[in-house]
């Protein structure tokens, strides 16, 4: 089974740009004029899944809420390189309305407001 997590956007090129300069995605492609969509599809390397970010003449309907998240597991042993190369791109944490991503990852919102977290690996019991 493969995974994709679709969201429609109003900044398509701003959410493009910031997923890959900021984190480090690749473009596994892009669709323009689709049935009246541009998309883009995002993803790392060697994964079997993508984000796929959509646009329209309709208007973005939807509200971030506090516990809507991408949570990213870069891998302990390379977690606080990555959370170093974000805060060197001027990316800064905010609260997490749930405590666990406080004591256990680095939260921040993409340019949409939707919150973020690369995340430590539980340990394992």
């Amino acid at each position: 089974m493969k995974l994709r997590i679709a969201r429609h956007t109003d900044q398509l090129e701003k959410i493009k740009t910031f997923y890959i300069e900021t984190l480090n995605f690749e473009s596994l492609g892009s669709f323009f004029d689709h049935d009246g969509y541009n998309g883009t599809f995002l993803t790392f390397p060697n994964q079997t899944w993508h984000l796929e970010f959509t646009s329209s003449e309709a208007p973005v309907e939807h509200q971030p809420d506090e516990d809507d998240l991408i949570v990213l597991y870069p891998g302990n042993e390379n977690y606080d390189s990555f959370v170093s190369e974000l805060k060197a791109k001027g990316i800064k944490t905010v609260s997490a309305k749930n405590p666990y991503w406080n004591k256990n990852g680095f939260h921040f919102k993409d340019p949409d407001g939707f919150g973020i977290v690369i995340a430590l690996e539980p340990e394992k019991k």
